[in-house]
């Protein structure tokens, strides 16, 4: 078959495809290796990492920086409170958005251009972080962990890919003969548009969800309680403490380079524990991605 194959194609074509399969790979193993060398950096030793000895497999396995990361209790605390503002907000913003994108998607919707206007204004124009600051005070946003919640229910982008999603993937006939059944606009949306709508649901989903996951700025600026703040917070605080015994090491001469190289292998570990759950939610929701980011593209 594969030889059937090469002679249907010129010298040209088989040239091309093999100068474009290589292009590929170059890109994917760009894109890849650097997140492979810090999984293999984070489980080798350290001194073998910093003198380059460490580029395609772990070598001298070495599980510190882990050890060092999840012996912090703190690090607990502070996954399960990513988890229940990532959860939480996740499930917000879909109740939000896609109800929202819906009804703007609808052309007897008189005002949705002007509705739509609005939102996209806020895309350019803010506030500023003092007024925010004052507003999140003023109705008792401070130290509460809606913050991570509540002021980011709706991205007008995810809400803008939605509506584009209900305008050209769901077919208006399916409207018209469900309104001959005697349904309601509310009944279409949750009991056709909905079902049909897996696609855009895991894309913003996967959207919002690692928005929530990475929300460093909100927990360092609205929290103080530190039983509060996300992952994100902690990583940072134990990567800074590692970093700073690594400094006041350095007087010690010899000492201060092991020091620093085990603050970096600490540093990889970080990069994989804050990560890791986001990446092995992919290639669930991949089927359903690939199709969702399509949207909008020339259809033939």
């Amino acid at each position: 078959m594969v030889a059937a194959y090469f002679r249907s194609r010129t010298p040209g074509d088989i040239a091309f495809s093999v100068v474009l399969a290589a292009l590929c790979v170059l890109i994917l193993t760009a894109v890849i290796y650097p997140v492979y060398f810090v999984v293999i950096a984070s489980v080798s030793d350290p001194t073998l990492v910093a003198t380059g000895q460490v580029w395609a497999f772990p070598r001298g396995v070495n599980l510190f920086g882990y050890e060092q990361i999840f012996k912090d209790e703190r690090i607990w605390n502070g996954y399960l409170n990513t988890l229940l503002y990532s959860g939480v907000g996740t499930a917000l913003n879909l109740c939000v958005t896609l109800p929202a994108a819906f009804a703007l998607s609808r052309r007897e919707f008189r005002p949705r251009k002007a509705i739509m206007l609005f939102f996209a204004v806020t895309m350019f124009f803010q506030g500023g972080l003092i007024p925010t600051y004052m507003l999140y005070r003023d109705v008792g946003l401070l130290d509460n962990w809606l913050v991570f919640v509540l002021p980011a229910a709706v991205n007008v982008y995810n809400l803008i890919i939605a509506r584009a999603f209900f305008e050209s993937s769901v077919p208006e006939e399916l409207y018209e003969a469900a309104a001959i059944d005697g349904i309601s606009y509310f009944g279409y949306f949750l009991k056709i548009a909905v079902p049909l709508s897996k696609a855009i649901i895991s894309v913003i989903g996967l959207y919002y969800l690692v928005q929530h996951w990475n929300d460093f700025f909100t927990g360092l600026v609205f929290i103080r309680d530190y039983d509060k703040q996300p992952l994100q917070i902690v990583l940072r605080d134990i990567l800074l403490s590692n970093q700073a015994f690594a400094g006041g090491a350095g007087s010690a001469g010899g000492a201060g380079n092991y020091a620093q190289q085990y603050a970096d292998q600490i540093k990889y570990g970080v990069i994989i524990v804050s990560t890791l759950p986001v990446i092995v939610l992919y290639p669930f929701l991949q089927r359903y991605f690939e199709k969702g980011v399509m949207i909008g593209a020339v259809k033939g």
